[in-house]
């Protein structure tokens, strides 16, 4: 794969977030609360209880088309980063990756860069699903996010 390509493989949006880091990464390292941030109406429900706390944790989401996925985490320092892959239910991944990184401003504010990686997504039929995913779609769940986080959106 060409450079090019892999540049073209990873969207990236970012903004500042009214809310300590702390506040932030709760409601995303929460499954449960996902759904009601996500900016590409994907996510229909996750069970409670599943907190991330590592690298290494699974955790179980429905898409709002029934299926069901396990979300591996690949990369977690808590309050900081958190990344993972989905895949179907005991099945590999096939490649694709969510990030989220934090970094506080200062006490009551936050940068918030979320970013999907597909560079090493292997199933091509997975491809148009990835090319749909857009900073715009990526910033609605910024937006979302920071709407939660900041208090002025109904977590229901």
């Amino acid at each position: 794969m060409t450079s090019s390509q892999e540049t073209d493989r990873v969207v990236s949006a970012g903004r500042d977030v009214a809310a300590p880091a702390d506040k932030i990464f709760e409601l995303i390292a929460d499954p449960s609360s996902q759904p009601g941030w996500d900016g590409n109406d994907n996510l229909s429900e996750a069970a409670p209880n599943q907190r991330v706390h590592a690298v290494g944790d699974v955790f179980v989401m429905t898409t709002t088309k029934g299926n069901v996925r396990e979300n591996h985490v690949v990369e977690f320092v808590e309050g900081r980063r958190i990344a993972w892959k989905p895949a179907e239910p005991g099945q590999d991944t096939p490649g694709h990756l969510w990030r989220w990184d934090l970094e506080p401003i200062d006490s009551a504010h936050t940068r918030v860069t979320h970013t999907y990686d597909w560079t090493r997504l292997t199933d091509e039929r997975r491809f148009p699903r990835a090319r749909a995913t857009t900073t715009e779609s990526l910033r609605a769940s910024l937006d979302r996010l920071a709407a939660l986080a900041e208090g002025s959106a109904d977590p229901a």
